[in-house]
């Protein structure tokens, strides 16, 4: 199966979670997109490991099983169409989310997220792991 990983699922992973660990070993293909490296490399740049973080993110992304999906035209407009169905259903979610969620739906992949929010997004396929 190919997953985007989305930017809490890669922070669960790497603090050890272990279902998302499983998820990440056995999963064919695992994706990220600059929404979530950008979200990343913020909460890097704020915190006190930044540059233990920065190298492992490096490490992470040389793996031959990681690619990076680009956010493009097609993207955005997948994006739209997401927005405006959450905003006639009355459920927003953050803006980031939906363009990852535009980008998954844009290439046919699960997004792995700790994040419920996902759920309220009826175009993608979500797999959710609950943080304890």
């Amino acid at each position: 199966m190919r997953v985007l990983l989305d930017t809490s699922a890669y922070s669960a992973f790497m603090r050890g979670h272990e279902e998302i660990r499983t998820a990440v070993r056995t999963n064919e293909e695992i994706f990220l997109n600059s929404i979530v490296i950008g979200e990343l490399m913020a909460g890097f740049i704020k915190g006190a490991r930044r540059k233990k973080n920065e190298t492992e993110l490096r490490r992470f992304l040389m793996s031959p099983r990681v690619s990076l999906v680009e956010v493009g035209e097609e993207t955005a407009e997948r994006y739209a169409v997401i927005l405006n169905s959450l905003w006639q259903a009355g459920t927003p979610i953050p803006t980031n989310d939906i363009w990852i969620a535009a980008s998954a739906m844009e290439h046919g992949l699960r997004v792995v997220t700790t994040d419920e929010h996902y759920d309220k997004i009826p175009q993608i396929m979500v797999d959710f792991f609950a943080v304890k």
